[in-house]
């Protein structure tokens, strides 16, 4: 046997199994994101030919695999949301930014500092590569498809799939700022950073990101929905795959203009959104998206497992294992919970939105990309140990919890819509998610 062949075998099992595991374990404790990342560690433990992945000499690879599941993923968050863009309807993904991310990062930088002693740089970057937040790893707790209803999104759902479009571009600057404290330290812990960090690397890099999203999306929402010719009003021809080229042009545009590409994705599938709201195509983008990340996301898991079955939290020691665990227990939940004090949503979904911060492939990207640029005076490996350690427990914990949590919530909605708002008469979905807990 060889490894070619092996290899073949996996990838069409895997595909197969990606197709089929969702609707499996649909309504039961358990996620698709966890079972590929048990066959990881069980095929690993077999006697299979599988190559041996280390994840500091393979820097460059998990870089980029991850790069490539995080951008489709926020194609498809933005393509699925069906609130406009505004400063009251988004209220909740922007407190989630602007209140819980921030004392998040500093809750885990604290944390990184006092239990790990480790130097503020290094402490300053694992608080960043612990900032995004990926419901795709628990599908239960995003948004569906897209619909022509903007009404029909519940509060939780919204809130964590607009948290994790917007913070997973957010976070970048806050990397940014790591690799220049770290860069600093070796010239004498010098404080000139910072004024070109604020110019470069939060404004112009946010103020690019955004505007090459908004205009690739406009550009791209004329050519689909509103060009004279037929043959450039993609929307007629019903082909899915064109959401991968607006995904790769918005990254590459923006990335080549020295802006964050994560942000510029979402914004440009958003503003996709935005230019015809209630047309089909949208569902056929999004399900082609949906598709491609769904495969990404298990082949990822799949390594993930391996590779930890191959050793890769061998640098892993109690304090940094506690630290993972006190940033899903108690800094995210914390923080997440104070963020919404004063929002439309009852107290039940302000914790299940302030629990379910979902650690997932955003910290895996940026964590690679960090280690590629600058050293933090920590070893890699302790670096990807505690970072890996808090993906395994979040892949664990909310895709063990997510579905029977959002489903009581759901049964909780229903129960409501029909006996005390809407007495006599079957409920809408509109009527349903409008019900706050």
């Amino acid at each position: 046997m060889t490894l070619a062949d092996f290899l073949f075998a996996v990838l069409g099992a895997g595909a197969l199994a990606a197709a089929v595991i969702p609707r499996l374990v649909a309504g039961r404790p358990l996620s698709m994101p966890l079972v590929f990342l048990a066959c990881g560690v069980v095929l690993q433990l077999l006697p299979t030919p599988l190559p041996e992945i280390d994840l500091v000499r393979d820097r460059v690879w998990v870089e980029h695999l991850t790069e490539i599941c995080v951008i489709v993923s926020l194609m498809g968050a933005g393509l699925a949301l069906n609130r406009p863009f505004g400063r009251r309807r988004w209220q909740a993904p922007w407190r989630l930014i602007g209140i819980a991310m921030p004392l998040t990062i500093a809750a885990t930088g604290l944390l990184a500092w006092w239990l790990l002693d480790w130097p503020p740089a290094a402490a300053l970057l694992l608080a960043a590569v612990l900032a995004p937040t990926d419901p795709v790893l628990a599908s239960e707790v995003r948004v569906g498809a897209p619909t022509d209803s903007e009404h029909d999104e519940d509060e939780v759902r919204f809130a964590l799939t607009g948290e994790a479009g917007l913070n997973d571009g957010l976070a970048f600057p806050v990397v940014m700022a790591a690799i220049a404290l770290a860069a600093s330290a070796g010239t004498g812990m010098s404080g000139d950073w910072v004024g070109h960090w604020l110019l470069v690397d939060l404004l112009y890099g946010c103020l690019v990101g955004v505007l090459a999203g908004l205009a690739v999306g406009r550009l791209l929402g004329w050519l689909f929905f509103r060009a004279g010719p037929e043959s450039f009003r993609l929307s007629e021809h019903r082909e899915g795959f064109v959401a991968l080229g607006a995904t790769f042009l918005s990254y590459g545009v923006t990335e080549l203009a020295h802006g964050y590409g994560f942000l510029a994705v979402f914004v440009t599938a958003c503003s996709i959104r935005a230019a015809e709201r209630d047309h089909g195509y949208h569902a056929v983008l999004h399900d082609f998206v949906e598709q491609v990340e769904r495969l990404l996301t298990a082949g990822l898991l799949f390594l993930l497992g391996a590779c930890v079955a191959q050793g890769a939290l061998a640098d892993l020691t109690w304090r940094g294992a506690a630290v993972g665990l006190l940033v899903l227990l108690a800094a995210r939940p914390a923080a997440g919970w104070i963020a919404q004090l004063g929002t439309a949503a009852g107290p039940r979904e302000r914790l299940v939105t302030a629990f379910f911060g979902i650690r997932g492939i955003g910290s895996l990207f940026y964590l690679a990309h960090a280690l590629g640029t600058e050293g933090f005076h920590v070893p890699a490996g302790e670096l990807w140990a505690v970072v890996a350690f808090t993906v395994l427990a979040s892949v664990a914990l909310h895709g063990v919890t997510a579905s029977p949590v959002i489903a009581r919530l759901d049964r909780l909605r229903t129960l409501r819509a029909h006996g005390r708002r809407h007495p006599g008469r079957t409920p809408s979905e509109a009527d349903v998610a409008g019900e706050r807990l």
